[in-house]
């Protein structure tokens, strides 16, 4: 009887809310500054940027006790990025918006180790006929996880081994190219592939929160 007692009073964990920062959370939306958009958007590789976008995931990588990247997915294939140093909006060095530009699903083991040794760091990367240069010093892909949060509850985990290039596209406005092999783990098996993304610096009027 007591056991029993015990058992119903034990408290129940509590469940780990996605992350927010800047206003941005799982579920809201924000809007694109347009003027800036079309000045620029011609020249990325980036095009047809929705100007209001809705929140339908949240991911968190943390890279060290202090340092996070959160990203914020949304409905345009996109997400913005928030590189923070601490909890609080004073602690954020920097904000971007990447759109997803293509991913190749890697069926194979030797495909998949070919990848992460040989493709992922490369001193220039291609794209579109633009040549982006390598940011990071790193010989290897940097390895990261991501937790992600979805709108229905779910919570997932996913291996990420990356590399950052850039190009100017002038007036000391750079386009990013994020370069990734993705590794999750769904019923015992592995499902990789490899994700490219390009964006752009955000600065706090490119952007307002509308949800």
């Amino acid at each position: 009887m007591f056991d029993w007692l015990k058992k119903k009073t034990t408290p129940e964990k509590p469940i780990q809310q996605a992350p927010e920062i800047l206003g941005l959370r799982l579920g809201g939306a924000f809007e694109l500054d347009d003027l800036k958009l079309r000045l620029i958007e011609p020249d990325l590789v980036i095009e047809g940027a929705s100007r209001t976008q809705l929140i339908k995931a949240v991911g968190e990588v943390q890279l060290d006790e202090q340092t996070r990247l959160l990203r914020y997915y949304t409905d345009d294939d996109g997400f913005i990025q928030v590189l923070t140093h601490g909890q609080t909006e004073a602690d954020v060095s920097e904000v971007k918006l990447y759109y997803f530009y293509d991913t190749k699903p890697i069926d194979t083991e030797s495909e998949w180790k070919h990848l992460l040794h040989n493709q992922i760091v490369q001193p220039t990367w291609e794209l579109e006929g633009h040549t982006f240069e390598k940011v990071w010093d790193n010989s290897r892909p940097v390895a990261m996880t991501e937790k992600t949060w979805l709108e229905n509850g779910s919570i997932s985990e996913t291996d990420q081994f990356v590399m950052i290039y850039e190009r100017e596209i002038g007036n000391d406005i750079f386009e990013c190219l994020l370069v990734a092999g993705e590794e999750k783990i769904i019923h015992n098996r592995a499902e990789r592939s490899l994700a490219t993304s390009t964006g752009i610096n955000l600065s706090p009027t490119d952007f307002k929160l509308i949800g």
